[in-house]
């Protein structure tokens, strides 16, 4: 129901705002810069009588030029030569049957799985001078410069409490 009136709006007159929009006067053209009004004129009808006639000379020259041109060799696709990576045990007991986590025996160096960078962080938070970045890239086979910034951005424990309500303060009763 809406829609046939919506429609009915927006198709009243439409006709007539047609034919308005179209007689309207057009925008001016902006004007030209004063440097290129000059360059205009300077174009004489020898000119472009030049420009448009063929040059049988130049047309034979270009008539002998040949190019012929050669696509390099295709090779055949070998597979890439998988680098052994080294990999480091987990440093982390999982508990068994955790969700198919606890399948995973290794890891690569230099990265973490999800369960060694949460242990990692709580060890962190909970002695920092003990578990300093140091000793986390150390233990872990990290980069240090990616342990700092582990620190530093990755904050899941960032737990706020919001302390309750004392009893003894007054509330506005309805009445």
């Amino acid at each position: 129901m809406g829609s046939r009136v919506t429609r009915l709006i927006r198709n009243f007159n439409l006709e007539n705002r047609a034919h308005r929009e179209i007689g309207k006067a057009k925008p001016k053209i902006a004007p030209r810069h004063p440097s290129t009004k000059n360059n205009e004129k300077t174009i004489t009808p020898e000119v472009s009588k030049t420009i448009h006639e063929k040059n049988e000379s130049l047309l034979m020259l270009l008539k002998t030029v040949y190019v012929e041109s050669k696509d390099p060799p295709v090779k055949p696709l070998q597979p890439k030569k998988t680098e052994v990576e080294e990999r480091r045990p987990l440093n982390v007991t999982l508990p068994p049957n955790s969700y198919g986590i606890s399948e995973i025996t290794d890891v690569p160096k230099g990265k973490l799985s999800i369960v060694e960078a949460l242990s990692a962080l709580n060890q962190h938070k909970r002695e920092p001078k003990a578990w300093s970045p140091e000793k986390l890239a150390k233990e872990y086979s990290l980069d240090l410069k990616d342990t700092k910034a582990l620190l530093e951005f990755f904050i899941p424990f960032d737990v706020k409490i919001i302390p309750p309500k004392p009893k003894d303060t007054k509330q506005i009763e309805d009445s």
